[in-house]
């Protein structure tokens, strides 16, 4: 591409754009996306954490006198990625439609909802379970931001630095998981609010009679989320070569690899999310004695931090040579949560129980990380078989069509792969009723880990393999 192109701006919308020519990167186009990077972050963050407050809510309804099964407690923890892997489909073809600036502060505000929702619903135990039901599916709009946030980051950077770059939005977002986690059950504990956050709730915890302010677990994420909604409006920017229509997105439809890499990333980023949503409920029925909120928080903690490594490592590496150790480490893994969870006269131990789970954790942060590495490779790769390199005309479109596929299919990927946020706790729900034991659910993630072995390794990582990457 020419040395030789030149900035070109309308207010916030990015008229020339052009990060794989080395000369404007340096001059201007690195500090624009460093910049838009880091606004995403916060938002995405946001995002995850009001996605994931009810996999902390969840556990304390009962000892705030509400009267749901265990079953429906889970399906609580579950609905949340339901609506939000349903809504990542659409929010997938967003950025192209309505620009990367436009849609960050929309989807952020939106959060504002059911954060609102669940802090005056908490406040009442006669609460009724459909209202509660429809607040945590409204949760599922943070869910839905993943996809769109990650296509319109991957516009930003060029080719080698896509890996790093999807993984430090990624990971950094991905830790709002575990920050609700660990700060939920501080701010509970006082009324931080005042007047303007409702009455306290008086539960027993440890035979003592103590107050609460569960509320707080929503509210104190209700002015982040506006500063940060009007941070992405007047700060970041839309960029004209990434509008697309949803017919020239949808042909990532017709393409192969879109739909190989939506397994794959189901098995990261789709057991990230599950094993978040879940792990407070599966440490609570397995192991009693144990306060689960004091430990979950330390899983999504890891594979969140680890994720920017993740891409890094596929930068260097490669993603799918990465990708094909992960899925067997993340196999033996699996085994071994089995062998320490309580079965048959057996009790169980909770240690070995829960460094495998970190284990797990640690395997989904650094594959996420280098599966979606491999995206935006697949497709670039594709788009420029055949262009003769001295036709500048024709490698600016072929850059334009591979980074439009890209965008889209990881925002499709996101999409499948958050229903495992879905299953996966609803599996151990459904396994736990007709077993007793979780056991069955988890036996099923070690085969679909050992399909994605096979994937990985005869598509993109053996020898001659068809897409190198």
């Amino acid at each position: 591409m020419s040395a030789t192109t030149t900035s070109g701006r309308q207010g916030r919308l990015l008229t020339l754009w052009a990060p794989e020519d080395k000369s404007f990167w340096e001059r201007e186009g690195e500090a624009i996306a460093k910049l838009n990077l880091w606004i995403s972050v916060p938002a995405l963050f946001l995002a995850f954490a009001i996605w994931q407050v009810w996999s902390v809510v969840a556990v304390s309804l009962p000892g705030l006198g509400f009267k749901y099964s265990t079953n429906q407690l889970f399906w609580l923890a579950a609905a949340p990625a339901l609506s939000g892997a349903t809504l990542r489909i659409f929010y997938s073809f967003m950025v192209p439609l309505v620009g990367g600036r436009r849609w960050t502060a929309i989807s952020t505000a939106s959060l504002l909802i059911p954060a609102i929702g669940i802090g005056f619903a908490v406040q009442d135990n006669t609460t009724a379970y459909p209202t509660m039901l429809i607040l945590a599916l409204l949760c599922g709009l943070g869910g839905g931001n993943f996809s769109s946030s990650m296509a319109n980051i991957s516009f930003f950077f060029p080719k080698e630095r896509k890996g790093s770059a999807l993984g430090v939005n990624a990971g950094l977002g991905n830790l709002g998981v575990s920050v609700v986690q660990f700060l939920s059950p501080l701010v509970v504990t006082a009324g931080i609010f005042g007047i303007f956050g409702g009455e306290g709730q008086t539960i027993v915890k440890n035979g003592q009679t103590v107050q609460v302010w569960t509320q707080n677990a929503a509210f104190i994420w209700v002015p982040w989320i506006a500063l940060t909604a009007l941070a992405a409006w007047f700060g970041m920017n839309d960029i004209a070569d990434a509008r697309a229509s949803f017919a020239a997105q949808a042909a990532i439809f017709r393409r192969k690899h879109n739909w190989l890499m939506c397994v794959l990333y189901l098995g990261t980023f789709g057991s990230f999310i599950g094993y978040a949503a879940g792990f407070p409920l599966l440490i609570k029925s397995q192991f009693p004695g144990v306060n689960p909120l004091a430990y979950a928080w330390l899983g999504p903690l890891v594979g969140a931090v680890v994720r920017p490594f993740g891409g890094w490592l596929a930068d260097k590496l490669g993603g799918a040579r990465v990708t094909l150790w992960n899925f067997i480490v993340m196999a033996i893994a699996v085994v071994g949560v089995t062998v320490f969870l309580p079965s048959a006269g057996y009790e169980g131990q909770f240690a070995g129980f829960f460094v495998c789970f970190l284990v797990l954790f640690l395997t989904t942060g650094i594959g996420n990380g280098s599966t979606f590495r491999m995206i935006p490779v697949i497709f670039l790769t594709e788009a420029m078989r055949g262009v003769d390199p001295r036709n500048t005309a024709a490698v600016a479109q072929a850059n334009k069509e591979g980074n439009t596929l890209g965008a889209a299919t990881l925002g499709f990927t996101a999409a499948m792969a958050a229903y495992g946020g879905f299953f996966i706790p609803k599996s151990y729900g459904s396994s736990i009723a007709l077993t007793g034991s979780p056991h069955a659910a988890l036996w099923t993630f070690f085969a679909f880990y050992l399909v994605c072995i096979v994937i990985t390794w005869w598509h993109y990582a053996r020898k001659n393999a068809a897409m190198p990457c």
